[in-house]
């Protein structure tokens, strides 16, 4: 089993109790994009998020992964995030960072409980608002990774196995920004 690990970052704002995590940053302004070898602007950002005395923070690769939940649970038997609380007005990050296999495994038996996350592989954080920077692949910089959403594929980088940048939803490369506007969703449940 060889580990994929790419580079990247990740950029966000933390919760309290959690802006000793990555390094500061200055907001970046409109992302370039290589691709096929040529440089593009990308064109809407949609809107920026800024935070009143908040700062923006940065965790640089290579990462082996790097999830968003909102919830505790990934499935019924993986406490993927187990600090997460639907109504918080936070998402819980899980950055998997440079990891041998015999402490993959460890850790992906630890998904039951949420115990992983203790481990000096996973940096374990409380976003208001995140930004991933997709990078290449480390061992081969020619091809990129997958960027998913709760499993539906939505940019798959150069390289990668059924690689039909057309049929998604967004180009490989851009960052990625999930925000949390807490109050804003309503769930409604029979009596």
């Amino acid at each position: 089993m060889n580990l994929r690990r790419y580079r990247g970052s990740v950029h966000f704002v933390p919760a309290p109790g959690y802006e000793a995590y990555g390094d500061p940053v200055k907001q970046s302004e409109t992302p370039i994009v290589e691709q096929n070898g040529e440089s593009r602007v990308c064109s809407y950002q949609g809107p920026r998020a800024e935070f009143q005395g908040s700062d923006w923070r940065s965790i640089d690769g290579p990462f082996v992964g790097v999830c968003v939940y909102n919830v505790p649970w990934a499935a019924e038997n993986a406490m993927a995030a187990p600090e997460a609380k639907f109504s918080d007005g936070y998402m819980d990050a899980v950055i998997l960072k440079d990891c041998p296999k015999a402490d993959l495994l460890a850790l992906l038996l630890k998904m039951s409980d949420g115990s992983y996350v203790k481990s000096p592989h996973v940096t374990y954080l409380k976003v208001k608002s995140f930004r991933l920077s997709p990078g290449q692949l480390v061992e081969d910089p020619k091809r990129g990774g997958i960027v998913d959403v709760d499993g539906e594929v939505v940019a798959r980088g150069e390289g990668t196995y059924g690689m039909n940048q057309d049929q998604y939803l967004m180009a490989y490369g851009p960052s990625v920004q999930l925000t949390v506007h807490q109050g804003l969703a309503t769930v409604y449940r029979p009596k």
